[in-house]
């Protein structure tokens, strides 16, 4: 059909007058209603019951308007949308329940004006809307392709009843064409209010031809969908035919089912499983369901797997406890040397298990270098105790589900690692270790850490919930051991539940015991020789010690020793078996080569600026050269080497203090404006930390005042802006390492004298510790000095520091250390 086009006064048209007039109104949840459509409503609330009682007594008009929330009971005039449709009832049924029950007829779009009355029921002052329409030939193309395009959303939606499309062939107008396929369409209900709102038609057109292509891209998609689930049904239901059958087949031919005896099996286990009652039930339930599954379905092998590791755990399977005091010594003394704070604990809860029934397990958290003997003493525990021992690795482990096992839903799920070192051991009551605990690391799949909270606390572990067994299991009894390198990678909530052992590095001597106990009988066995074919002597393996490895632990020295044990197996093969070799100095030098560490780090001569410092590393205490020197510049400090934050900060720190002790110390007071001070740490691998701060500010001042530092005193300590000296950690590791290094003596701050009872007694002796309490003790003891109190000169305003480097032989350089 064509319209001709009409000037712009005759575009507008109405049915009716158009002035403003107060009608009833009746809002409306989940609901809008279109002009031209007849619609059935149900009317059950009093305000709106007492609408429609208005309209009928007003000529039966009404105005419908949607509500903008269905859950609103008392809708004001905000809750209502301001475009509605103007509407004739035509039909009125009172229900015994007191609902009305309406027909009513849309008329013509309107806006509310205002809100006059809200009591009895709301009155709104509303005004027509006439549609806007330019007829030209574009209108009638899309009015034509409109047609097509519903035709075919018909064919797909099977909801709506082809009827329709002959009462839409004998709509002329197109604003009520428009109106009718509004209504038809599963729209929201503000896309729905969008297109009543709109008076323009191509406008409406235009959208509803949108939604309807829309709507048929989803049909089609959803057809796609069930032609794919029902050929699936189909082949299932062919597969569980065919399963049938070859049961039916099989019991003639007399052949054995399987599966029935498979599930028969699990029945009778789970009846002799000594478990808890929770337990039993699951287990119970979750065969009646395996029962009524197809042997050959994916989800019978689910169930069948979980069932399998319901029974294979050791519910409230305990092992026997060794509660021998004695024995228990004899065989942690046999295992390891040293290592007293761990064996006394150990010791101690077997006394208090003797004497108490039921006791929670202990959790211990072993922090030391590598290769003191963490892992292996965890084991000797176990044996000690007559307990399993599983190992438990969380390095790298950086998924939650890795500690609380994978939900079932998953493909592949199975429990946590706690839980698969259960069922790997007999008994519920093991020595679990969870190796190198601070070396696990968090991402998007969650944090292990914090999974560990619930396994290591007592107070909650005896209902630790595995998400794969969806069961409370009780891991009150099992014995934690965790392992560490350092405390920097566990949180703080998981060492508060666990108990810190701390295990230092040994001294010469212990290794030396270590490995003439130890180490040397276990290799020389491990390589096929005899205490016949080769000797080991003391200086040998002091040798090895100190300049084929430089280690907190035994591992390295276990490793030379290893190797001269196979090039003595070489030439034991090469001279019989009854070849005999005596490794001292000197052989052990020719076997293991050109040595790889020096043995004592104090210089030959009292240097400028060069200070023995201490450090803590991971590998154990450590001595590190701490250098400076001041050359012409702008005032800057120049920090070299691997320095962390803090350290960096150290240095700021004692810095400042050189720059308030200026006349103290004999320097002008802008000294520091023209001259560069560089401090740099070689070679430096250890751990960030304040404790350098004495050792940095020795070590400026040295080169500021041109005197030498004692090439036999080291130090460690944290320094205030005020140059007092606190506490720092590590100290027995760091005057292990001043004892390696040759020196004499070790200036430390006066706060840690307390923890002197830790280190060895044998260290103690070696060396001269001093206790420090400020930087000016800490200077005359480490400056060359033959009087000490002359360091702090009268200040003489002609001296300024500028001047000292022209009076060295290195020109301007200032002091090159």
């Amino acid at each position: 059909m064509i319209f001709e086009k009409r000037s712009d006064a005759a575009r507008t048209r109405r049915d009716d007058a158009t002035g403003a007039r107060a009608v009833p109104l009746l809002p409306l949840r989940d609901l809008v209603v279109f002009p031209y459509l007849v619609i059935p409503l149900s009317v059950g609330r009093e305000k709106s019951i007492s609408a429609v009682n208005e309209a009928m007594a007003r000529g039966k008009e009404i105005f419908l308007a949607a509500q903008k929330k269905a859950k609103v009971d008392d809708p004001s005039a905000e809750d209502i949308y301001e475009v509605g449709t103007l509407s004739q009832v035509m039909q009125l049924v009172r229900e015994p329940n007191g609902t009305v029950r309406l027909l009513v007829e849309g008329r013509r779009r309107a806006r509310i004006l205002r809100v006059t009355s809200d009591s009895p029921h709301l009155v709104a002052e509303v005004e027509e809307l006439p549609d806007v329409l330019d007829s030209d030939v574009e209108v009638e193309a899309l009015i034509r392709t409109l047609r097509d395009t519903f035709d075919a959303y018909v064919k797909l939606e099977k909801r709506i009843p082809p009827e329709i499309l002959l009462t839409l062939g004998s709509v002329e107008s197109p604003a009520k064409l428009a109106d009718i396929l509004a209504a038809q369409l599963n729209l929201k209900l503000s896309e729905k209010q969008d297109i009543l709102e709109t008076t323009d038609v191509r406008t409406r057109l235009e959208v509803l031809l949108k939604s309807i292509q829309s709507e048929i891209e989803i049909l089609q998609v959803q057809r796609k969908i069930r032609t794919r689930v029902k050929k699936q049904m189909e082949k299932t239901q062919k597969e569980y035919y065919l399963n049938e059958q070859m049961q039916a087949i099989q019991r003639e031919l007399g052949e054995k089912d399987e599966f029935r005896s498979e599930v028969q099996d699990l029945e009778a286990r789970i009846a002799e499983k000594h478990m808890p009652e929770a337990a039993r039930e699951k287990a119970q339930r979750e065969m009646r369901k395996l029962k009524m599954m197809s042997p050959m379905s994916a989800e019978a092998t689910v169930v069948r797997n979980y069932i399998d590791w319901i029974l294979a755990l050791p519910w409230l399977d305990l092992a026997p406890e060794k509660l021998e005091i004695d024995e228990a010594t004899r065989i942690l003394d046999d295992d390891h040397f040293g290592l007293r704070p761990v064996k006394d604990r150990i010791l101690e809860y077997l006394a208090v298990r003797s004497l108490v029934e039921k006791l929670k397990g202990p959790i211990l958290c072993l922090v030391g270098p590598p290769g003191v003997g963490k892992t292996s003493l965890a084991r000797s525990v176990a044996r000690a105790t007559g307990r399993e021992f599983v190992r438990v690795s969380l390095g790298g482990v950086r998924d939650e589900a890795e500690i609380r096992g994978h939900r079932r839903t998953y493909i592949g799920a199975m429990p946590g690692k706690v839980i698969q070192g259960l069922k790997r051991c007999r008994f519920n009551n093991p020595v679990i270790l969870l190796d190198e605990i601070d070396k696990m690391s968090t991402d998007f799949r969650g944090d292990p850490s914090a999974a560990l909270l619930e396994v290591l606390d007592p107070e909650q572990n005896h209902t630790f919930a595995d998400h794969y067994l969806d069961l409370d299991y009780d891991l009150s009894r099992v014995m934690f051991v965790a392992t560490a390198n350092s405390l920097q990678g566990i949180p703080w909530a998981l060492q508060d539940r666990m108990e810190i052992i701390r295990l230092a590095g040994y001294t010469e001597d212990e290794k030396l015991s270590i490995a003439t106990r130890y180490l040397v009988p276990k290799q020389r066995e491990a390589n096929g020789l005899t205490e016949e074919n080769l000797v080991f002597r003391r200086d040998a393996l002091k040798t090895i010690l100190r300049i084929y490895t430089k280690e907190a632990g035994v591992r390295n020295l276990e490793r030379e020793i290893a190797t001269v044990c196979r090039k003595v197996a070489k030439r034991v093969v090469r001279r019989g078996r009854d070849a005999r070799l005596v490794v001292g100095e000197a052989r052990v030098k020719k076997l293991l080569g050109v040595p790889r560490f020096q043995y004592g780090r104090a210089e030959a001569a009292d240097e400028i600026g060069l200070v023995n410092g201490l450090a803590w590393t991971q590998v154990g205490g450590e001595m590190l050269g701490v250098e400076s020197m001041v050359f012409p510049g702008k005032g800057k400090l120049i920090l070299t080497g691997k320095l962390g934050e803090v350290f960096q900060e150290s240095a700021q720190s004692a810095l400042s203090y050189v720059r308030s002790r200026t006349r103290a110390f004999g320097l002008a007071d802008d000294f520091y404006q023209d001259i560069d001070i560089h401090v740099h740490l070689p070679g430096f691998q250890g751990t960030d930390g304040p404790s350098a701060g004495i050792t940095i500010a020795s070590s400026m001042v040295s080169t500021l005042l041109r005197i030498p530092v004692r090439r036999d005193v080291a130090m460690t300590g944290e320094i205030t802006l005020r140059g007092k000296v606190r506490a720092i950690g590590g100290l027995k590791e760091k005057l292990l390492a001043a004892h390696r290094g040759g020196v004499k003596k070790v200036l430390i701050p006066k706060e840690n004298e307390k923890d002197l009872e830790e280190v060895p007694r044998r260290i103690r002796a070696a060396l001269e510790i001093v206790p420090v309490e400020d930087l000016d003790q800490v200077l005359g003891h480490a400056l060359a000095l033959e009087d000490p109190s002359s360091l702090f000169r009268v200040p003489d305003p002609a001296f300024s520091v500028r001047r000292a480097p022209q009076a060295s032989p290195a020109g301007s350089g200032a002091s090159a250390v």
